[in-house]
């Protein structure tokens, strides 16, 4: 394990064990060794992502799934900046995967691209499982955050996640930006 993966673990686990309770969803089949940390590139027009970022290969279904975050922020009428949240937090939440229960493996009763919860208020298991419909609940809790455009990426998804791991979103941010860049116009 390099050294800057080491720190992540470490510091993932320190948070964990510093905040004593776990407060929400957690992708627990999410490996984040498996994560490669990549260089972030500054964009003018976009916030510059916080620490070290990472980045995975993305196949067909994983691909699609942006498409399908991406239409879905459209269609709630919101900006580019809304997708690259909603993505970045399906990135850290499923790697982009529509996951339905996992068995052991599965954090309660955690669900689909943004593992949400069926017992929490999401919706049914079918509905969480929808890439339109996750989205559009995920954007739905986005547009309750008060000043959330202007937030970092990390504080807005926590808002809406409350996640064990508040801080692991951020990673996420440039492979979620590169992606909406790609795929926005398409």
């Amino acid at each position: 394990m390099n050294t800057i993966m080491r720190k992540s673990v470490l510091s993932v686990a320190g948070l964990a064990f510093a905040g004593g309770v776990f407060a929400g969803p957690i992708a627990a089949h999410a490996n984040p060794v498996d994560a490669k940390p990549v260089a972030a590139a500054v964009q003018s027009t976009a916030p510059k992502p916080q620490g070290e970022q990472s980045r995975i290969t993305l196949n067909d279904e994983q691909t699609a799934n942006v498409k399908a975050i991406i239409a879905a922020t459209k269609k709630a009428g919101l900006p580019e900046r809304a997708a690259v949240i909603s993505i970045a937090t399906s990135l850290q939440e499923s790697k982009l995967e529509n996951l339905g229960h996992l068995g052991d493996m599965n954090d309660h009763d955690s669900l689909g691209l943004f593992q949400q919860r069926p017992s929490s208020g999401w919706g049914t298991p079918e509905q969480i499982t929808d890439p339109a419909y996750s989205t559009t609940a995920f954007l739905k809790g986005l547009k309750q955050v008060d000043g959330w455009q202007d937030m970092p990426l990390t504080e807005a998804a926590q808002t809406v996640q409350v996640s064990a791991y508040p801080d692991a979103y951020a990673q996420w941010e440039q492979q979620a930006t590169d992606l909406v860049n790609q795929h926005w116009n398409s």
